[in-house]
C-alpha cells in the first residue's frame, strides 16, 4: 500500500528556490511521487510513497521556517497514484490572483466536520462550494451553491456579481482539502462579510470522519491524483479521467459515442476541432508505442 499525504501550509518563505532542491532530492531518494508547490506564501501539494518515505518528507517540511505546526491528511492506495515527482516554484500555492488576500492575517471560523451538518442546515447560512465546475459536477454538499467557475481565479468576480443574494446571511464555504477556503474566507472578510465559516480539513476530512449514514455529502469527491475520486472513508470512487480534457468520467461514459480514449469524451467532444483530435490521437499512439517498449508514460492530472 502507498501512503498519500495531502498538505498545505501558509508561512513566509523568503527564498522558495533554496528550499526546492533539497526537498526534491529527499523526495526522490525516498521513492516519493506527486506534486509540491512552493511560493513566498508557503507550500501546497499531494505526495505518495512508502510509509517511511512519507514520514521523512513530512519531517523535513515541518523543519522548514514556520512549518512546525504543519497539518496534513492521509489516505492510502494499492497503486502509486502519481507517475512522477514535481516540486515547482509558483507565484501562489493556490491561485486566486488577489494580491491583498493574506490567509496569515485572518480567515473565517474553522468548523470541525462533526459540527458541519448543523451549521449548513441553519436557515440563515448560505453554503458555497469554492471548487471548479468539473469537481462540483460529481459531488457536493446538500444545498450547496455552485458558482460554476472554471478556475479559482473566477471566484472574486462571481462574488462581486452575486453578493447581493447573500445579504444578512452567514457564509459557510468548503473545498477539497481546505486551502482554497483559507483565501476565499479572507477575501470575503475583506469585502465586509461579517460571519464567514469554512470546513476544517475540507471535504476529505469530512469524508474521513463523518459516517455515511450521518452525511450530507452527495456523490464523490474529485481528488488530484490517479484515484480521480473518493467517497466516504476515503475509498476510491468509480471515476476515471478523460485525458483529453482531464475531467472525471464514469466507466459507463466510455460507452458513449463521443468517447475516444485520450481524444474526447461527452464533455469535451464539441470543444476541440479535428486538428486537435488528430494531435491527441498521435499522442495516444506514441504512448502506446512507449508502453510496448516497456517505458513509462506520464498521465497528466489536474493540480489544485
Amino acid at each position: 500500500m502507498y501512503t498519500i499525504a495531502a498538505l498545505y501550509h501558509f508561512t513566509r518563505f523568503d527564498d522558495p528556490a533554496a528550499i526546492r532542491g533539497p526537498l526534491y532530492d529527499l523526495c526522490l531518494a525516498q521513492g516519493i511521487s506527486g506534486s509540491l508547490l512552493l511560493a513566498n506564501e508557503g507550500i501546497n501539494g499531494t505526495i505518495a510513497g512508502p510509509r517511511a518515505g512519507i514520514d521523512a518528507v513530512l519531517a523535513h517540511i515541518r523543519a522548514l521556517p514556520g512549518c512546525a505546526d504543519l497539518e496534513w491528511k492521509e489516505s492510502s492506495s494499492a497503486e502509486q497514484p502519481f507517475r512522477r515527482l514535481k516540486v515547482r516554484l509558483k507565484r501562489e500555492i493556490v491561485t486566486m490572483g488577489q494580491p491583498d488576500v493574506d490567509p496569515k492575517a485572518r480567515v473565517g471560523h474553522y468548523v470541525d466536520p462533526a459540527e458541519w451538518n448543523d451549521l449548513i442546515r441553519s436557515p440563515d447560512v448560505a453554503v458555497i462550494d469554492t471548487r471548479n465546475d468539473y469537481e462540483v459536477a460529481i459531488g457536493t454538499f446538500e444545498g450547496a451553491i455552485d458558482p460554476e467557475t472554471d478556475s479559482f481565479r473566477d471566484f472574486p468576480a462571481w462574488w462581486e456579481e452575486n453578493k447581493d443574494r447573500f445579504h444578512n446571511k452567514r457564509i459557510a464555504m468548503f473545498c477539497t482539502g481546505g486551502i482554497r477556503c483559507e483565501k476565499s474566507t479572507n477575501y470575503l472578510l475583506g469585502q465586509g462579510v461579517d460571519e464567514v465559516y469554512h470546513l476544517k480539513g475540507g471535504i476529505l476530512k469530512y469524508l474521513e470522519e463523518v459516517p455515511a449514514e450521518d452525511s450530507t455529502w452527495q456523490g464523490e469527491c474529485f481528488v488530484f491524483d490517479g484515484r480521480v475520486s473518493v467517497g466516504h472513508g476515503l475509498k476510491e470512487g468509480p471515476h476515471k479521467l478523460c485525458f483529453a480534457c482531464r475531467r472525471p468520467i464514469l466507466p459507463e461514459d466510455m460507452n458513449r459515442p463521443e468517447y475516444e480514449h485520450g481524444v474526447s469524451c461527452h464533455q469535451c467532444f464539441e470543444e476541440t476541432d479535428d486538428e486537435a483530435k488528430d494531435r491527441f490521437r498521435e499522442r495516444q499512439k506514441q504512448m502506446a508505442l512507449a508502453e510496448a517498449r516497456g517505458e513509462k508514460h506520464i498521465k497528466v492530472v489536474h493540480e489544485e
